[in-house]
């Protein structure tokens, strides 16, 4: 399958992740919240895209870097950001441009799905961070892919693809399925301590008309998981 291409709906992606449900009311304020005090630490927001999870992190006193595949994606981020952002073009399946051990926190926010091997870039991730450090992220929750794929083995590695509509514009995304102890092993084998699992509810100013319908619980529902790994 080929790649999802983000550079060609760049600006329709970052108008919708803005005030979504998924992005906007659910995933980023659960990546905040598991960042905590963030106040003078160095972050690397992995996958950066346009930008909000960093202007967000900014906001509360932490000193930002990013990168991004899609030079489209850091167009819009230093639009938000300001032309001395520290924003590169860079490729998480390749070796990343900073130093061993610059960074106190990693931000990975819905990038590693993307990628079939996390045994380089999760190696990468541990190298830029200092001891004790933390990868703080979020991934698609491995039942998603059973539930979008009724006949699919839950415990294979594999490739899907789904739909999905940003500003009107009808968008096919190409992820990779891990279950839950394929992710374990990767983590471990990179050197990180699972710290945190979360599987967080929506934020509560997320207003009635995104909140999912037809639930019992109307705050929860699947669709990411969250991880807060330490650097062994």
């Amino acid at each position: 399958m080929p790649k999802t291409d983000f550079d060609e709906f760049a600006a329709a992606y970052s108008a919708d992740n803005e005030l979504n449900l998924l992005n906007g009311h659910y995933e980023r304020p659960a990546m905040l919240n598991l960042a905590g005090d963030v106040a003078g630490r160095r972050i690397l927001d992995v996958g950066c895209g346009s930008g909000p999870l960093s202007a967000a992190l900014r906001d509360r006193g932490a000193i930002m870097s990013g990168f991004d595949l899609s030079a489209e994606m850091l167009d819009l981020a230093r639009e938000r950001l300001g032309e001395d952002a520290d924003l590169t073009v860079g490729d998480l399946a390749k070796p990343l441009p900073y130093d061993d051990a610059q960074f106190d926190d990693v931000m990975a926010s819905l990038v590693l799905h993307y990628l079939e091997d996390w045994t380089g870039p999760l190696a990468e991730l541990r190298r830029v961070l200092k001891p004790g450090g933390r990868l703080i992220l979020s991934v698609n929750h491995p039942i998603v892919y059973t539930a979008l794929n009724p006949d699919a083995n839950y415990f294979d590695i594999a490739e899907f693809s789904y739909d999905a509509e940003h500003a009107g514009r009808t968008v096919t995304y190409r992820n990779w399925h891990r279950p839950l102890q394929a992710m374990n092993d990767a983590f471990t084998a990179a050197g990180f301590r699972i710290s945190v699992i979360s599987e967080p509810p929506v934020s509560p100013d997320t207003p009635p008309e995104l909140r999912p319908p037809h639930q019992n619980h109307p705050a929860r529902f699947i669709c990411f998981i969250f991880f807060v790994l330490e650097a062994c």
